[in-house]
């Protein structure tokens, strides 16, 4: 009985796009789009212009391969250059592992997408490590694999020794202690630097006034504000919270979740409106109610 790999290997784009050069000449099989598209892809891509012609067949279908799995063969290869000299059959094996995790072929467009460097990433150096950490430091079940690298594909080129466990062990000690809300919901703070993203961004709700204890509290409830750029984000917010709507910092500790939302689409708009009826509403309330619930809450306080 064949292998999950063996099998995810010869079910792989990539696999399939040779398949018709052994085919007859006069084989024709309409309704296959892996005998179709590649010509397609191959009139318009700019690599296949006369001027490039002498490239070689398997560079040729590297970028095949690619183009069919909806990456951009350009934009991979200006990332990583390394795939200039990858194997077609490098690749494959890469594919296949994936496939073998729970991954499916449709995923592997964006994945590759988004981390160009995973196509020629070590499969027993970085990938195998990645999903050991998964399932036994995350305790990831082997099903829930697909949903987790889905929702983080960074976590595929992620370090496991230099990035993946020391950001677990700094989330830990803030008091992220439940491993599956990391996993399947902010997974994305796995691959985030301690040194460069983490503590920064803590360091500067301090700044702002409020103890350690207050700061680390916020992350607790809004994990996301890791996630929030200090001059784009923290720092206009929370000027024009000060500045313009007077609140104090109980109001952002009782509802971190102030910044998340959109400072012109939200914050401003709903703010204004509230003070053009002179109606005070809690932060929260201003915020999470939709269109319709906050357009009655000022048409009853205003009128009140």
């Amino acid at each position: 009985m064949p292998s999950t790999a063996a099998t995810a290997y010869h079910s792989s784009p990539c696999f399939s796009l040779q398949s018709p050069s052994s085919l007859p000449s006069n084989s024709h099989q309409p309704n296959n789009p892996l005998t179709i598209k590649p010509k397609n892809v191959l009139q318009k891509h700019p690599l296949y212009t006369p001027a490039h012609s002498n490239l070689s067949l398997q560079f040729k279908e590297k970028i095949l391969c690619l183009e069919i799995m909806g990456v951009d063969s350009g934009k991979a290869l200006s990332l990583n250059p390394s795939l200039h000299t990858a194997t077609l059959h490098s690749i494959h094996s890469i594919i296949s592992f994936l496939q073998s995790k729970g991954i499916h072929q449709k995923d592997l467009g964006r994945i590759f997408g988004m981390c160009p460097k995973l196509l020629t990433s070590n499969i027993r150096t970085d990938l195998i490590p990645v999903f050991n950490f998964l399932s036994q430091d995350l305790k990831v079940p082997d099903q829930s694999f697909r949903r987790v690298i889905n929702k983080c594909p960074r976590l595929l080129v992620s370090s496991v020794r230099d990035q993946l466990k020391p950001a677990l062990i700094f989330l830990q000690r803030l008091g992220f202690q439940d491993l599956e809300a990391l996993a399947h919901q902010d997974p994305v703070l796995l691959v985030s630097s301690v040194e460069k993203t983490l503590i920064p961004k803590l360091e500067y709700l301090v700044s702002l006034g409020m103890s350690r204890a207050d700061a680390v509290g916020m992350v607790l409830r809004c994990p996301g504000l890791f996630t929030f750029s200090v001059e784009n984000n923290f720092k206009p917010k929370f000027e024009y919270f000060v500045g313009e709507m007077e609140g104090n910092l109980e109001e952002l500790k009782e509802f971190p979740q102030y910044f998340a939302f959109s400072l012109e689409k939200r914050i401003k708009p709903r703010h204004m409106e509230a003070v053009q009826n002179g109606v005070k509403v809690p932060l929260a309330l201003m915020l999470k109610s939709t269109d319709e619930e906050f357009r009655e809450l000022m048409t009853r306080h205003g009128s009140g």
